[in-house]
């Protein structure tokens, strides 16, 4: 280790940096949001420092670099194009014993700045000694996308109860072990999910009763997405490596459900027609009882929870036993299925509206013939892209009804089977011969089908090469 890492507290306390271009305003926005006082020592500026002088968060003097300008400064940043000026900042600099940066030349600085990963009030540096800025980069891209915005949350929760901890445990190392319980413990996911007030109430009364069963059961109602599990958030992916024990449906395609933890319990609760693993009244009672138990429970879906997923009627089961859960919105079927197939739903030349069906087959009253109960007269509408859900099965009567109802004929149609996957197919047809041609193809659900105008954009806007 050449360099020391540390973190200096730089609020209120005079910075100086000289230099007026482009990469003097990136150094500048850093120490600002440090709460430095900042003077700009340069004869011209950009436009990105003199708004800063005009709203008065930097002070300027105008002037070329002179010693004097260092005096009483806490650090110092060298951000000219002239190598003459740089060298004699940091030989000033050091002079004065003032820390100094020089931007680009590590070995006129006495400090590097890290490239930083800000989860206020928790700030990590990550830095190469100068030697390769980009790999540094390169290793924040990384971290950032493992560490929740959440985590400035967290520390500053923490923070408020941290002399409450000192109280209530005497030594150093209960305490550690107290912290340690809570950051693996559910007060972190209360904190991520929004829920601030639920997880400071949580904190206090692991402090009262550090012996209680601190680990209380939780859902979390996940959108799987339409199938690439590159779709999947942040958030959704977090939660699926911390799960007990994953209730899933059918609809989740084999890629998301490989990143699921490995040791978690796997309980299938899929839905085909006629075909019901579990009833969603028992779905929603097996959801509350795990989590009751203790249990960290993922309700993994496959597109969006709350669009024909009933989320909706799971939560309120939830509710309605006091068990805490948490829902994460997916990519509904309807955004990703288009996106792949190279179809816009929607599209100021062909479609300003666009409409989500279900296309669930019901039975009669008193009769075992199924049918579509449909408001027919909204899906006719000109101008507007209908998507239908689960409904390959009905698919000839859908048609037929909105011919019936004035569509023409000859509007284009697309049916999408398992789209996002490497097993997408695609069968482009009009309302008058998409049974026969969907038939002919085999497809088999689950598939997608848009309606409109828009599907005629497919050839011209279709990307997404499956490999088989």
């Amino acid at each position: 280790m050449q360099a020391f890492p540390i973190f200096l507290n730089i609020k209120n306390r005079y910075c100086v940096v000289i230099g007026g271009g482009d990469v003097a305003a990136r150094k500048i926005n850093m120490l600002l949001k440090a709460d430095a006082d900042v003077t700009v020592v340069s004869p011209s500026v950009v436009d990105a420092i003199q708004v800063l002088i005009e709203d008065k968060k930097v002070k300027l003097i105008k002037a070329h670099f002179e010693q004097s300008q260092l005096v009483g400064a806490c650090l110092v940043i060298a951000a000219t194009d002239n190598q003459a000026v740089n060298e004699a900042v940091s030989r000033d600099a050091q002079a004065l014993n003032v820390p100094v940066n020089v931007v680009d030349a590590p070995d006129l600085c006495t400090f590097t700045m890290g490239s930083i990963i800000e989860r206020s009030p928790v700030v990590i540096a990550v830095s190469s000694e100068g030697n390769a800025p980009v790999l540094a980069r390169y290793i924040r891209t990384k971290i950032e996308t493992m560490l929740p915005a959440g985590y400035g949350r967290i520390a500053e929760i923490a923070g408020e109860f941290r002399d409450k901890v000192k109280l209530k445990f005497a030594t150093t190392q209960e305490r550690r072990i107290f912290w340690e319980d809570v950051l693996q413990g559910p007060m972190v996911e209360r904190v991520l999910s929004g829920q601030e007030q639920a997880a400071r109430e949580l904190l206090q009364h692991l402090i009262d009763d550090p012996d209680i069963a601190a680990h209380k059961g939780e859902v979390f109602l996940v959108g799987g997405g339409p199938g690439d599990p590159d779709l999947l958030t942040f958030r959704a992916l977090r939660l699926m490596q911390q799960c007990d024990i994953c209730v899933y449906d059918k609809l989740v395609s084999p890629e998301v459900m490989a990143l699921v933890r490995r040791d978690a319990e796997l309980i299938y609760v899929g839905k085909s027609r006629d075909q019901h693993t579990l009833p969603q009244e028992e779905i929603n009672e097996l959801l509350a009882k795990l989590a009751l138990q203790g249990k960290r429970v993922l309700r993994l879906k496959g597109g969006d929870p709350f669009i024909f997923g009933r989320g909706g009627e799971e939560i309120e089961t939830l509710m309605a036993r006091g068990v805490p859960f948490q829902v994460v919105p997916g990519i509904t079927a309807a955004n990703g299925v288009s996106s792949y197939a190279g179809i816009p739903l929607t599209h100021r030349d062909y479609a300003q509206a666009c409409l989500f069906i279900t296309g669930h087959l019901k039975a009669k009253e008193n009769s075992k013939e199924l049918t579509l109960d449909l408001d027919w007269v909204a899906m006719s509408r000109p101008r507007q892209t209908v998507v239908i859900y689960m409904g390959l099965v009905g698919l000839a009567q859908i048609c037929e009804k909105l011919i019936e109802h004035g569509v023409p004929a000859d509007m284009p149609v697309a049916v999408v089977q398992q789209g996002t996957t490497q097993r997408q197919k695609v069968v482009v047809a009009t309302l008058a011969d998409l049974a026969e041609k969907v038939t002919a193809a085999g497809l088999k659900p689950p598939c997608l089908t848009i309606i409109g105008e828009v599907v005629k954009l497919r050839e011209k806007l279709s990307w997404f090469e499956p490999n088989s």
